[in-house]
């Protein structure tokens, strides 16, 4: 595959995306790829960079009182937070196997899931470990970074008179200073998430390769080509900001329309039952469960209708990108011609 400079892999990305999902078109192929792409793209970088709450702000009986918690209410706490890390975790995991699974259909040109998914299993589990070692390491940054803030609103909070405004001169000197640090973090968790999947993850499941290894390729890339890569990640930042701004302009108007009729439809029907009783209240309440099960399974169609594109284009442009520079990618997505038959060559 010929060089491709940033710029101009969007185009080949776009051509690429039209190909692949809609020649030949067919709904139920459609749908499933769609689907795919916005869970590989979407929740599961969501998953990898999960949120953490800070610190509580809750009245004083809350925080006087912290052990009047009955013992059985702390254990059932603790039980739903491990049951609930354990099942984000096989939600990853099952993620990861995703992602190799539709890198396998784009680079083949192929539209089943099931031969990636079996190909490359084992290196998906060590990229998954991978990325877990990565995102503890990125938490622990976080929380080594928020610890001086966190002391700042603790001694906020606590020299705030009952009732009375906060320190204003204080909430200024901590607030402003976090804003540029929130950047920055924001920025180093956009900037691991490429290196890892754009970059990383051909590596893995083209040569099986370690970290270390696909690492070193990736850093050789990045050393000779400084500006490129630079410009990618750029482009890689704001282009599906400018796409998810365009779809919203133009589907503000048709989306508020009909989320407005099924609001006006849900709340005829509730006032129609609103003093209804027995098998007539029952059919009320049936009435907008299904309305409201209509309304979801609408949206739902559309996020993919949408979404999948968007989501396939992006992973194109990286795969398009990458591949003009890594040889065994680049032959798979645009195969060099046979060599020349020459007579009496055998």
């Amino acid at each position: 595959m010929r060089f491709i400079s940033a710029p101009d892999s969007v185009s080949l990305a776009i051509q690429r995306t039209r190909e692949f999902l809609f020649r030949p078109f067919r709904w139920g192929t459609y749908l499933k790829l769609g689907l795919v792409a916005i869970i590989t793209e979407g929740i599961g970088s969501n998953l990898r960079s999960s949120q953490h709450g800070g610190p509580s702000t809750g009245q004083g009986p809350m925080i006087n009182s912290p052990f009047n918690i009955p013992p059985v209410w702390i254990a059932a706490i603790v039980v739903a937070v491990l049951l609930a890390m354990l099942l984000s975790l096989v939600a990853f995991y099952l993620i990861t196997r995703l992602r190799f699974a539709f890198f396998h259909c784009l680079t083949h040109n192929i539209k089943e899931i099931r031969p990636g998914w079996r190909l490359y299993r084992e290196q998906a589990t060590r990229f998954f470990w991978l990325n877990l070692g990565v995102g503890v390491g990125f938490l622990l940054l976080v929380v080594l970074v928020a610890l001086p803030f966190v002391a700042g609103f603790i001694r906020l909070f606590h020299e705030t008179p009952p009732g009375g405004p906060p320190d204003w001169g204080l909430l200024l000197s901590l607030v402003l200073p976090l804003i540029p640090v929130l950047i920055l973090l924001a920025l180093a968790g956009f900037a691991l998430d490429v290196i890892l999947r754009d970059w990383m993850l051909p590596h893995y499941a083209l040569e099986d390769a370690t970290a270390g290894e696909a690492w070193q390729e990736v850093w050789d890339r990045i050393t000779a080509e400084k500006s490129q890569f630079a410009v990618y990640a750029l482009l890689r930042l704001i282009l599906p900001v400018i796409a998810m701004v365009a779809l919203l302009i133009v589907l503000v108007i048709p989306g508020l329309m009909v989320a407005g009729s099924v609001a006006a439809i849900v709340y005829a029907i509730h006032s129609a039952f609103a003093d209804a009783t027995g098998a007539s209240a029952l059919i009320g309440i049936l009435l907008q469960v299904f309305f409201g099960v209509v309304a979801f399974g609408f949206a739902l169609l559309a996020s993919i209708c949408l979404g999948g594109p968007l989501s396939t284009g992006l992973r194109e442009y990286a795969l398009i990108f990458y591949g003009g520079r890594y040889q065994a990618l680049g032959d798979l997505l645009d195969p060099p011609p046979p060599p020349p038959f020459v007579p009496g060559a055998y």
